[in-house]
């Protein structure tokens, strides 16, 4: 793909490029049901959370799931009880 990296042509492809990027940054007490519709449709979901969980991304909607989601997956965090 010309001009772009392995690391970045998957953002590319990622349905949220096409969508307004506010639905990705709901205020807080705000739905994010919408961004997650989009990216339950997304056919790169997977690279874009392995890309939120690795930065790590600590705002916004990525791979259908939010920061506190993510922060969970994350290696040494846990499940808060």
């Amino acid at each position: 793909m010309a001009g772009g990296s392995v690391e970045t042509e998957w953002q590319e492809r990622a349905l949220c490029a096409q969508t307004d990027p506010e639905l990705f940054h709901p205020e807080l007490g705000h739905s994010c049901r919408e961004a997650r519709k989009v990216c339950g449709a997304c056919e790169v979901r997977a690279e874009c959370l392995a890309h939120a969980l690795a930065v790590p991304e600590t705002d916004g909607v990525w791979g259908g799931l939010t920061y506190r989601e993510r922060r969970r997956l994350r290696p040494g965090r846990g499940v808060a009880a």
